[in-house]
């Protein structure tokens, strides 16, 4: 709505009254989306009886209304055809409620229930799992609204680009699954987008197994770049670590971030690795570094130099990976620091 006519309109008493029964928190909903407030029609009790129904109790529909209040604009008709959607991942209502108090905003969402309904059955006939499927619904809905066509379309040229490549068929539905678990976002490009991301690759000498490899070291966002920013980040590549086109390919398949993250990104993560002293042909000998943010680098190199150890004479392995990954190298370090430099129960050779 208008600003203007937001303020020469008054809210609707009759909505106002009924949120006040159901104890709902009517401040937070003027602050967030006031002009829901000013609908002439909404239907709060009926959305509240249908989220009882589902099992939710008056605390979490509450919950739900204050988080997003555009709920009680859908006729129940809406919510009854979503709810059955839903119905067809979820294991119970359970489940289901356990879902909408938690990404209300997408199962409020109700357009294009027909797609919606279509791409629910086609990623079920490709063999994604419901709890996959129910993941996609809460994080990347998108994908829901767009005509079955063509995301059927987008896997059909990933399913052929990988057999192109020398993917075996035997592999390849697990290889889709896997893609799309990881990264539900590719079905939002366009085929022709994703042909050409492939065919930039091919140009530039990869062969049909680096693409490969390529591919699925990317989780599929590769699809989400185009040739000209992957060509401006790969020159950048070259030009800072003075390498060949060789050896630049070496480095891209040992860190397709290089491929990925643009150049003003790449630019900021140099800048932060070299102020902390580490030098460029450390970088080039472990060029996974660039991965991660200027804090977290500086995170990690504060841990690190606190139990002595010092990156910048070594290597940056340690520095590497997930948080996960970096604790466990962390707790290795620490532990061989801690460890004796003799062993106390070893039996003593003293000459008679």
């Amino acid at each position: 709505s208008d600003t203007t006519d937001t303020k020469s309109r008054e809210e609707n008493k009759k909505t106002l009254e009924n949120l006040y029964s159901l104890s709902v928190d009517i401040r937070k909903i003027r602050r967030l989306k006031e002009w829901v407030l000013l609908q002439d029609v909404a239907y709060v009790k009926e959305i509240a009886a249908l989220l009882q129904e589902m099992g939710a109790d008056e605390t979490t529909v509450a919950n739900i209304i204050e988080r997003c209040p555009e709920a009680i604009l859908h006729t129940p008709a809406e919510i009854n055809s979503q709810r059955a959607l839903w119905q067809l991942v979820c294991q119970n209502e359970k489940q289901l409620i356990k879902l909408i108090e938690q990404f209300p905003e997408s199962f409020f969402t109700t357009e294009n229930q027909q797609n919606q309904k279509a791409n629910i059955l086609f990623f079920q006939e490709l063999g994604l799992k419901n709890n996959i499927i129910t993941r996609f619904l809460t994080s990347a809905p998108n994908i829901f609204y767009n005509p079955v066509e063509k995301n059927k379309n987008v896997i059909e040229t990933l399913q052929r680009n990988y057999l192109n490549l020398g993917g075996s068929e035997a592999n390849m539905k697990i290889w889709i699954l896997k893609l799309l678990s990881q990264n539900p976002f590719i079905l939002l490009n366009t085929s022709t987008a994703i042909q050409e991301n492939l065919e930039f690759l091919q140009k530039n000498d990869f062969t049909d197994q680096e693409v490969l490899q390529l591919l699925s070291k990317l989780k599929g966002f590769i699809f989400q770049l185009n040739s000209a920013t992957m060509q401006k980040s790969m020159l950048f590549s070259k030009n800072i670590f003075k390498c060949s086109d060789q050896e630049l390919k070496q480095l891209v398949l040992k860190c397709p971030a290089l491929l990925y993250y643009s150049v003003p990104v790449l630019e900021e993560r140099l800048e932060g690795l070299l102020k902390e002293g580490i030098s460029i042909a450390q970088i080039r000998e472990t060029p996974m570094v660039l991965e991660l943010t200027t804090q977290i680098v500086q995170y990690r190199m504060k841990k690190l130099s606190a139990l002595g150890y010092d990156i910048k004479s070594g290597n940056l392995e340690s520095l590497n990976g997930t948080k996960k990954d970096f604790e466990v190298t962390y707790g290795k370090i620490q532990s061989k620091k801690e460890r004796p430099i003799f062993n106390p129960v070893a039996p003593l050779h003293i000459e008679d």
